[in-house]
């Protein structure tokens, strides 16, 4: 009886991950402003990661297993909002287009006529 919920648990989980890796795919897709995009792909790919380790948790059933799968978590979610936000700020101070998305802060100094 154990193991159906078990299984029952890991695979609700497991879908709701693939569902949010859909998600995210889809707003990468769907999306047409590269900030969006990267947005997107952040977030369905943390949210999606979360499910898929907590269902692999479930279905692992032994301890180091889990604390495995729990390191793997802390350090992917520390590197993909890092490297979402990394890839924002090279589109940030890149991209000349930009002012017609974003208020840039010298834009404000330049009003205030400071250099």
């Amino acid at each position: 009886m154990i193991g159906w919920i078990r299984f029952g648990l890991t695979a609700v989980f497991l879908i709701a991950g693939l569902v949010f890796f859909a998600g995210g795919a889809a707003g990468y897709i769907r999306f047409g402003y590269s900030l969006n995009r990267i947005h997107a792909g952040g977030l369905g790919d943390t949210a999606g990661l979360f499910f898929v380790l907590l269902a692999l948790a479930f279905s692992a059933g032994e301890l180091m297993d889990i604390l495995k799968l729990g390191l793997l978590l802390l350090f992917m979610w520390s590197t993909s909002p890092t490297s979402s936000h990394f890839l924002s700020q090279i589109e940030y101070y890149t991209n000349t287009r930009l002012y017609d998305h974003v208020e840039r802060e010298e834009s404000k100094e330049d009003e205030n006529g400071s250099c």
